[in-house]
């Protein structure tokens, strides 16, 4: 169900020559560039029209509109089962105490007497959020997207989800009622590229936004490498990552079940066991059987994710090596799941997100935890961090000097723009002294 890579025995190699031993999944963002360009163009072009062709072209419904309409809104929040809505009540609760501390405050710093730098933080204008509805609904994905868009202080947030045929082509109206819960009254039925685009460019309907965030398939992806620089974006995620550092001391039982609940997302889902227990990975093997024989899902996603290319048990020698796999892995979800578990996670430095010890699984970060579930895939965690507060928010320095203070300086500045062979630059400061330069 599931294959073995083992490094015992020889001594580790280093950075690339680590990672190309690693399982990964193959997504190849650059062949989806071709397809998704002419979506986007044709967006630009027709706008509405084109956003309402692609709801029939790729989800079977017939829109007469794009933006979905407040009254339709107000229903999902009142059909909602009321479990459902304290769950996603208490998500947002958590996650808000979470991400309101993560925001940032102004700081000025004295550089000389008369010579300030501030740095002031300055939310996004207005975000367009993605929240993913294929072959799953994810109404977390809306909580985790819009919380710290809020929090951050961005003050217009629109959000987007594909068209669903079994709901007249509305939004699923769990993220309907998300939105509602939330205070996000503009929610369009769009999904994949043409989403993204409609975002990028507005349409009659929508404005265009200054930023672009939220997981979504690789139509999704593709869409944000054509308008990365024209928007910002959060990352290009990939296919779902969990890998488990595990020793002797992790129930198998758990850490089956933990790779399990990653599978089950998508066929391309990732679930990695990275253990220096040769007991411990027969155990996981034997467990999974009966676990995936158990639950939903099992042909179309988990037996093909586990299966895959991207899945692995990989043995190591010891847990300083397992630790080298991880950090060389970089995985959106790593579990710690060892004696003294803290004491490792503390060293990883390359991970989307830590869940540590047995009480602490991915599935509880997912929704419940108070942390944000939209992380670097594909090994960008090695360079890049999590959606957060800091993602909304832009850092402008506010230099304030006053004459003697640039007057100290002067000198300096001068010398380098000439050695720099830019001497307009130093013309700059002398034609505010007459053009001489004062003396230091």
């Amino acid at each position: 169900m599931i294959s073995r890579i083992d490094l015992r025995g020889d001594t580790l190699p280093e950075g690339g020559a680590l990672r190309d031993l690693l399982p990964r999944a193959e997504f190849d963002v650059e062949a989806a560039l071709e397809k998704v360009r002419p979506i986007c163009e044709d967006v630009h072009h027709r706008g509405t029209a084109a956003l309402i062709e692609y709801a029939q072209k790729f989800d079977g419904v017939e829109l007469e509109q794009v933006r979905v309409p407040a009254e339709a809104l107000k229903t999902a929040l009142e059909q909602l089962d009321p479990a459902v809505r304290a769950a996603l009540e208490e998500s947002i609760r958590r996650a808000r105490i979470v991400h309101r501390n993560q925001r940032r405050s102004e700081h000025t710093t004295q550089v000389v007497p008369g010579g300030t730098v501030t740095e002031k933080w300055v939310p996004v204008e207005r975000v367009g959020l993605y929240a993913p509805g294929g072959r799953s609904v994810y109404p977390s994905s809306v909580v985790m997207n819009v919380v710290p868009a809020q929090e951050a202080g961005v003050e217009s947030i629109a959000l987007a989800s594909p068209p669903q045929k079994e709901f007249g082509g509305l939004p699923h109206p769990t993220i309907l009622a998300a939105c509602a819960l939330l205070g996000v009254d503009e929610v369009y039925a769009a999904g994949g590229a043409q989403a993204v685009a409609m975002f990028a460019y507005g349409t009659e309907e929508c404005a265009p936004a200054n930023m672009v965030t939220g997981p979504g398939n690789i139509w999704v992806a593709a869409a944000k490498r054509y308008f990365t620089g024209k928007i910002g974006i959060d990352t290009e995620a990939g296919p779902t990552e969990i890998a488990v550092l595990a020793d002797s001391t992790a129930d198998p039982v758990h850490v089956a079940a933990d790779l399990i609940s990653q599978a089950e997302h998508d066929p391309l889902a990732a679930a990695v066991l990275v253990t220096d227990s040769a007991e411990l990975a027969a155990a996981v093997e034997k467990e999974l059987e009966p676990q995936v024989a158990a639950t939903k899902h099992i042909e179309d996603r988990i037996k093909p994710a586990l299966a895959g290319r991207q899945s692995a048990i990989v043995l190591v020698d010891s847990l300083e090596d397992g630790l080298k796999v991880v950090d060389a892995y970089g995985a959106e979800h790593l579990e710690i799941q060892t004696a003294d578990a803290a004491a490792w996670a503390a060293r990883v430095r390359n991970a989307g997100a830590i869940f540590v010890g047995p009480w602490s699984p991915v599935s509880l970060g997912d929704y419940c935890a108070g942390s944000n579930h939209v992380l670097p895939t594909g090994g960008c965690a090695c360079h890049s961090s999590g959606l957060s507060v800091q993602s909304f928010l832009r850092g402008i320095h506010i230099v304030d000097y006053t004459r003697d203070a640039l007057a100290e300086v002067t000198h300096h500045v001068v010398t380098l723009a000439e050695a720099e062979d830019l001497p307009a630059h130093g013309a700059a400061l002398k034609a505010r002294f007459g053009w001489k330069v004062p003396q230091a």
